[in-house]
């Protein structure tokens, strides 16, 4: 098992470094939104969600999936329609308010998801390191807030962003090596007649949607393509983002499948965030070293990321009164604030609202941009902006 799981990591690797893939403007743009779907949430949902919805968690996969991608229909028909209107200073008033005021909402959005993914590191770490005190993880990630707030502040991120560079393909091809060892278990389970078979929580169906609403940020991430104006089109954008997200679903999906035929409830239970850990120990040996190594570079780079453009946006928002150095330091100060203050999955379900009160924004920026001329975009769009005011409001913790 060891032995392919690693090969299949290897060729993977192989394949996602060549200079054909690697060098591609197309999967460059590709990469951007898929590395923030593909994020750390990728190894916390499918014990999540076999936990509360049992043998049916590929079914509510799919539900968060087909939610996002519906997002991600609003987003892309802002980068045709908004932001053209823009260029030839034609956005109504009503729709450029909107538009400033979720920009705000995303600005937040970040500090909470920039704490969301170094407390989900400091989880990992501490896993890694055998520890087991619920406050090291904290310590952990207070540190490294620290660190990449004061590091932002003196020299700015450029220097950091540069580990960015081969994490996205480091991350995916230990994904695939993962999947493969998933599957060769289930198989073998199959074989043996032992598949589990996991009951879902008998919690009521208004807290499993709440649950799932508080789960958004997993899969959130797609957005990022509608920032990407100054390095590709917006026919590229739109393109790479639809990709992005049909690939990130279909390996959510297996995943979350593979999950529950392969593991046990019991294997689920009391491991909290980082309970695929000791789920891939039932594997093979090497699956937790590995996925340690994907999750500390995917939340660190995400981390990264995420305060950079947070720092541009609030210096952008501010009309260059706040510099985006300052803004680094308070972001950074306010993810430490935060980190004492709330568990991780209280945080997981904070930064879900926030990012779906952007995506509220968003959908009725399109439903006002579309108006008369596309009137049923325009109904849709109204439904999903309804639909993420009540995931911002309702949106409870997993825990």
């Amino acid at each position: 098992m060891n032995l392919a799981i690693a090969l299949v990591t290897a060729v993977t690797a192989v394949l996602l470094f060549s200079p054909r893939v690697h060098g591609s403007p197309t999967w460059r743009a590709t990469v951007t939104p898929l590395a923030s779907i593909i994020g750390s949430g990728f190894l916390i949902i499918g014990p999540i969600l076999i936990g509360r919805w049992g043998d049916l968690a590929p079914v509510a996969m799919l539900a968060l999936c087909a939610f996002a991608f519906a997002l991600g229909a609003a987003i892309r028909s802002n980068i045709v329609h908004v932001e053209a209107a823009q260029a030839a200073e034609t956005l109504p008033r009503g729709a450029a308010l909107l538009e400033r005021a979720s920009d705000w909402a995303l600005g937040f959005a970040y500090v909470i998801s920039v704490t969301y993914y170094l407390n989900l590191f400091g989880a990992f770490l501490v896993e890694e390191i055998g520890g087991v005190d619920e406050t090291l993880p904290r310590i952990a990630c207070t540190a490294t807030l620290t660190f990449i707030g004061l590091f932002g502040f003196a020299r700015g991120l450029a220097a950091l962003e540069k580990l960015e560079v081969g994490a996205v393909g480091v991350k995916l091809a230990i994904i695939a090596g993962l999947l493969a060892g998933m599957a060769l278990h289930a198989v073998n389970e199959a074989r043996a007649g032992t598949l589990p078979s996991t009951p879902a929580d008998p919690g009521s169906a208004w807290e499993q949607l709440a649950v799932l609403a508080g789960l958004i940020v997993t899969v959130q991430g797609f957005e990022t393509s509608r920032y990407l104006g100054s390095q590709y089109d917006a026919a590229t954008r739109v393109r790479t983002m639809r990709h992005a997200q049909l690939l990130s679903g279909g390996i959510y999906l297996v995943y979350t499948f593979l999950v529950g035929v392969a593991m046990p409830v019991d294997s689920v239970e009391g491991h909290g965030e980082t309970a695929i850990i000791e789920m891939s120990r039932a594997v093979a040996p090497i699956l937790p070293g590995l996925l340690v190594v994907a999750a500390l570079a995917s939340q660190f780079s995400a981390a990264v990321a995420d305060t950079n453009g947070g720092g541009g946006l609030f210096e952008e928002l501010s009309g260059g009164r706040l510099r985006a150095k300052w803004a680094f330091l308070l972001m950074a100060g306010a993810g430490v604030a935060l980190t004492w203050a709330a568990d991780v999955f209280q945080i997981i379900a904070l930064a879900s609202r926030a990012f779906a009160a952007y995506y509220a924004l968003q959908c009725a920026v399109a439903a006002r941009v579309a108006g008369r001329r596309r009137p049923l975009p325009a109904l849709a769009f109204a439904v999903l902006a309804l639909a993420c005011l009540g995931a911002a409001v309702f949106g409870i913790p997993a825990e």
